[in-house]
């Protein structure tokens, strides 16, 4: 299929080391996606410094491994592939999908959903037959884009998170990354 010559350049990769402008972009998508609602825990963009160490800290963690979108080449969203700690033998299949986001403006390129499938790749790959994840039951479009891959919902939480003094209803999501579940 042939590009347009002004349509953008979109790509999905794993991120292990922050180079040129990366850090300074990744804190700025995070800061738009939060103040539009979408900040995976946040709930008011945080000083940068703050933002900085957090995002330095991710790639620290032995069993977290970041995914990030481009737009252009500049860094407009992430996910996360948190796997179990090597002392969970008993959930030493299941990972996490967290802190997923696209910044406002980078929304409508069809990212969203290959950031979810590249965590997935991943987590194939290093032998993981299920994912999970949690979301608001505010953050809508996040939600049509678990549900349109396959994510089913087995559970919600009617106290998830507490914003601006009202708590907000979460779910929690799965998906079989074996096949299994569909034969």
């Amino acid at each position: 299929m042939q590009q347009e010559a002004n349509a953008p350049t979109v790509s999905v990769e794993p991120l292990a080391a922050f180079a040129g402008p990366d850090l300074h972009d990744l804190c700025d998508a995070a800061d738009a996606a939060i103040a539009d609602g979408g900040g995976f825990g946040w709930l008011a963009v945080p000083p940068r410094d703050a933002m900085q160490s957090y995002w330095r800290g991710v790639l620290l963690v032995p069993e977290r491994e970041l995914f990030v979108a481009r737009l252009d080449g500049t860094i407009c969203g992430s996910a996360q592939l948190l796997r179990p700690s090597k002392s969970n033998e008993a959930g030493a299949a299941v990972g996490a999908l967290t802190t997923f986001f696209l910044a406002p403006w980078a929304r409508g390129h069809g990212l969203a959903a290959r950031l979810v499938l590249a965590v997935e790749r991943r987590a194939r790959a290093l032998g993981l037959g299920v994912m999970q994840l949690d979301v608001r039951e505010t953050q809508k479009r996040a939600i049509e884009v678990y549900e349109q891959l396959g994510y089913r919902r087995w559970g919600t939480n009617p106290r998830y998170a507490l914003v601006e003094g009202q708590w907000l209803v979460g779910h929690y999501y799965c998906k079989d990354l074996t096949g299994l579940e569909a034969a």
